[in-house]
């Protein structure tokens, strides 16, 4: 697995989503619980940026109609979404967030 920088650990504030752009992906950086998650940045029902949604109980929540998505598995819980969307997999070194865009099974 290649893992590429997407951000500083300490630039991400508690339960609070960082947009980041990999090779062309967008992705949400989010630090909750405890952890960090990377997830894919736009919801499977309305293509909209999920990092300018809230964070809550490991979920996500799309701004604009309340589809909430699980950080651990990117599968919704809450309607209208009915599709996941992937997440991928995070480790930490030092100070730098490093994501790799092979989506987690």
């Amino acid at each position: 697995m290649t893992y590429r920088r997407a951000c500083g650990l300490s630039e991400l504030e508690e339960d609070t989503p960082k947009r980041v752009e990999l090779d062309g992906t967008p992705v949400s950086i989010v630090r909750t619980e405890g952890e960090v998650f990377a997830i894919h940045d736009i919801c499977s029902h309305a293509n909209v940026s999920l990092a300018e949604g809230e964070v809550d109980d490991c979920h996500i929540e799309c701004w604009l109609h309340g589809s909430r998505f699980d950080l651990r598995s990117g599968k919704p819980d809450a309607l209208p979404a009915t599709r996941p969307v992937p997440v991928y997999p995070v480790k930490i070194e030092g100070d730098d967030v490093l994501v790799s865009l092979t989506q987690e099974s």
